[in-house]
């Protein structure tokens, strides 16, 4: 800062003209009339000043303001105005002229500076000048209020400049208290509140990072740096593990060897206090009569029009060509086992794929596809799972599903009259896999016979395996059941009172279906009209007028029950009078979101006469892959390993039963009340093929392709082959049951649904192991030959009227074969599967 000492000497600059500088010395008394303005005490005072006292050493004046004389003589004619700006004419001043105010209205001199100046009149300066130059500003030095405090960069921002009274208002109204709660306004302080919570957390969030980050703990070298990231991930994966864990409701294999053995439920809807796991109950049965199916009457049963949607999208086309070429068109899926029926039990079973508005890139592909199969139904909706889309199908099923009548009428009984019987369409163009009945008709009338409305609406996933003939045969039966009893009347009931006070189930009580008056008399507020529902119960009849009898129309729920609550979304079906209910009823139209398969089961829950609808559930023959490895999962089941696993679960009842009448006889333990819940053996839930919560890994690693099917079938000999060599894979492929065998000589009563197949092998593995395979094995017919002794030229069971190349073989032939069988048996370890041949080839 030298170069400006250098312009600047520290004695204080003079406003004056250069001529007129003179000493103090030289005429003190011009001096004192060309001060450059009163002091403070002139101000207050008029009167003189006492004479300066005498110095030695000389003194300069302070310097005056720059007046000039012709300024200073039209003061009188210009008006006071003190912060009036006044340009300076005289060239010869030494610095650029300041404001010029006019203080005659004071009574000062034409000479005085402004009366904002705090500058001093007195000679004899308080203190030492200051090194730094003059400050000069071009504003005007009364834009302060008050004076007596100064303006100066020497004092920096102490004294900050007080605000006119406009910014002030401005600053009060923007207060929040003060703030007009307008519409507009209170959405622009919500924003500005809403911002500044914004920058609050995060200049919370960054203190919080900057006192973690100083923390003497921190990582801060590479090395402590790389095991802290290991740690976070290994602790991320361990607790993401734990939730999955907590949060998966199936922990446990389920018994499915228990479901094959003790009766299906076949009811009204399951009460709500009923244990989910609830299998078995105090006291035990004994006597248990394991189910079988078919019924003997079957066959005299009309079949039932069963009309199937496999939910699908746009992308699965390689799975509905699977579907196309398998389960849906195979003779053994739409016939069964054995000879079949020709055809005439699924000849009113449709397969159509239902499917949202396919995307951009997919419309054409998807409309080429409708063209070529005529399978294919696209709803007016976005494809999804959970929202919407099963609505929206039993909405399009109510008014657009049509399946071909009866071809004939030689049946013992036939449908009853439904109110749906009379409504009947013309017959559409049909696909390639539906009933070779309704393709006969075609090419035979012209035009065809009208269709009509299914007795039942299936919907199932495309990840499943349906075998069609199974299906159809189950809900044929359920169509011929005789309805559920209607509740007892209202007077047999509780009282209203009762009711009200009693809102939850005593114990022992079940729990009935919620009444929406009920609660809403009890809570004191009102329904909507939508959602307010009658009593089911049948009210006092108008004597006047005709009472109408109640619909016949079967109310029939079928599937997969799981937990006692909801029918399994892979595949359950609704008998037609409850999809034209779902279809109309407004407020099933606002529970269409959520878990699909918990919805439909609540809009049935919330039907009129709910508890005359049929809750029928087959948990046996519905499981999962021998992949999946879920707690539905177990091998490939037909007939034949199922009688065998009810022999063994009624075995396991009877030393249950007997075990639980010790504990209850003895003295030391607690007698066990009625209708206890009790835990099923683990043994129940075991499987020769899957394991729950571990990969399916196939029994031996040398297996070929028909070794590796025969082993996903449960209680196979394939499926306990070791490879320590006590069982082969060769030996246990000679004596693999035949179909006629595995179905026990009848046609259907094997597995229905196979789901869960996530991969087209699986989804191979499954047809192969359903639909392939021989009736009758090559060791079975040497055996049944042997048996039937030599020179007998009848046919063993099972035999078709082909004639094969081990009938036409000598007798001789036959016997060796049988007595190999016989050698191979005795070679063979003691294992559980070659004893159980023993016993079947003694019986």
């Amino acid at each position: 800062m030298s170069f400006v000492r250098d312009a600047f000497p520290p004695s204080p600059p003079s406003h004056v003209p250069l001529s007129r500088i003179t000493s103090a010395q030289d005429d003190p008394e011009d001096s004192d009339d060309e001060q450059s303005g009163p002091s403070t005490s002139q101000r207050h005072d008029r009167s003189p000043s006492p004479p300066p006292l005498p110095r030695s050493d000389p003194l300069v004046h302070p310097p005056a303001p720059p007046y000039d004389d012709d300024d200073a003589e039209d003061a009188d004619s210009e008006p006071f105005d003190v912060c009036a700006r006044r340009l300076a004419t005289d060239p010869s001043l030494l610095y650029p002229a300041r404001n010029v105010q006019s203080s005659e209205g004071l009574g000062y001199p034409p000479s005085s500076a402004s009366v904002c100046s705090t500058a001093t009149n007195t000679p004899l300066p308080s203190r030492a000048s200051s090194p730094l130059p003059f400050y000069y500003s071009g504003a005007s030095s009364c834009s302060s209020d008050s004076e007596s405090e100064p303006e100066s960069p020497l004092l920096g921002r102490a004294q900050r400049q007080r605000q006119p009274p406009w910014r002030e208002r401005e600053r009060e109204g923007r207060r929040w208290w003060a703030l007009p709660f307008g519409a507009n306004n209170t959405e622009v302080w919500r924003r500005r509140r809403r911002w500044r919570d914004v920058i609050w957390g995060l200049r919370s969030c960054k203190r919080v990072l900057r006192r973690l980050v100083r923390h003497p703990l921190f990582p801060k070298t590479p090395v402590t740096i790389l095991l802290t990231l290991l740690f976070l991930t290994i602790f991320g994966v361990s607790l993401t593990f734990l939730l999955i864990y907590i949060l998966n409701p199936d922990k446990d294999p389920l018994p499915w060897r228990g479901y094959c053995t003790l009766p299906q439920y076949s009811s009204g809807p399951p009460s709500l206090s009923l244990s989910p796991t609830a299998l078995l109950q105090t006291p035990l049965p004994t006597n248990v009569t394991a189910p079988v199916f078919p019924p003997s009457d079957l066959d005299a049963l009309a079949p039932a029009g069963v009309f199937i949607g496999v939910f699908s999208m746009d992308t699965a086309v390689e799975r509905r060509m699977l579907v196309r070429s398998t389960w849906a068109n195979h003779v053994r899926s739409r016939e069964g086992a054995g000879g079949g029926d020709g055809g005439l039990g699924t000849s009113r079973t449709v397969v159509r794929f239902i499917l949202g508005q396919p995307r951009k890139d997919w419309e054409r592909r998807v409309k080429l596809e409708m063209e070529t199969y005529n399978d294919m139904v696209i709803l007016p909706v976005q494809e999804n799972m959970n929202s919407g889309k099963t609505h929206t199908f039993f909405t399009w099923a109510a008014n657009a599903s049509w399946v071909p009548p009866l071809y004939q009428s030689n049946f013992t009984r036939m449908p009853g009259d439904f109110s749906y019987s009379n409504a009947t369409h013309p017959a559409p163009v049909l696909a390639s896999h539906d009933p070779v009945w309704a393709h006969r008709d075609q090419h035979a009338h012209d035009p065809p016979q009208p269709w009509v409305r299914p007795d039942f609406v299936v919907k199932a996933d495309d990840d499943s395996f349906v075998m069609l003939a199974e299906l159809e045969a189950r809900l044929r039966v359920e169509l011929y059941k005789d309805p559920l009893p209607p509740p007892p009347p209202v007077s047999d009931r509780k009282t209203q009172s009762s009711q009200q006070s009693s809102l939850w189930p005593r114990e022992g009580e079940e729990t009935a279906i919620l009444d929406f008056n009920q609660i809403a008399s009890y809570f004191d507020f009102a329904l909507p009209s939508y959602s307010t529902r009658t009593s089911s119960a049948p009210s006092a009849p108008d004597p006047a007028t005709p009472v109408e009898p109640p619909s016949r129309d079967p109310l029939v729920f079928w599937g997969y029950l799981v937990k006692n609550r909801f029918m399994a979304g892979e595949l359950y079906a609704l008998s037609f009078a409850l999809v034209d209910w779902v279809a109309q009823d407004p407020l099933v139209k606002t529970m269409t979101r959520g878990a699909e398969d918990k919805q439909t089961s609540k809009w049935i829950r919330a039907h009129p006469r709910a508890d005359e609808v049929r809750w029928s559930s087959e948990r046996c023959w519905i499981y999962d892959h021998p992949r999946a490895g879920t707690v539905y999962s177990h091998g490939f089941l037909f007939p034949s390993e199922v009688q065998r696993v009810q022999e063994g679960v009624v075995r396991d009842l009877e030393r249950l039963a007997q075990q639980l009448a010790k504990e209850s006889a003895s003295t030391t333990a607690l007698a066990v009340p009625a209708g206890q819940n009790v835990i099923a053996p683990e043994k129940w839930s075991h499987s020769t093929v899957s394991k729950f919560g571990s990969r399916y890994s196939p029994p031996s690693s040398d297996l070929t392709l028909e070794y590796s099917v025969e082993a996903l079938i449960e209680g196979s000999d394939m499926s306990m082959v070791h490879d320590d060599g006590s069982l082969t894979a060769d030996l246990a492929w000679k004596y693999r049951e035949g179909r006629q065998k595995r179905y026990a000589g009848r046609r259907v009563g094997g597995t229905i649904v196979v789901h869960f197949i996530k991969k087209n092998m699986w989804f191979l593995e499954t047809a192969a192991a359903l639909l392939y395979g021989e009736d009758v094995t090559s060791m079975e017919r040497a055996l049944e030959q042997a048996r039937a002794g030599e020179g007998e030229g009848e046919k063993p069971f099972g035999e078709s009227d082909t004639e094969s190349a081990s009938d036409s073989a000598p007798v001789s032939v036959v016997r060796d074969s049988a007595a190999a069988a016989a050698t191979d048996f005795a070679e063979t370890p003691n294992t559980r599967t070659m004893v159980r041949r023993r016993k079947e080839q003694g019986q």
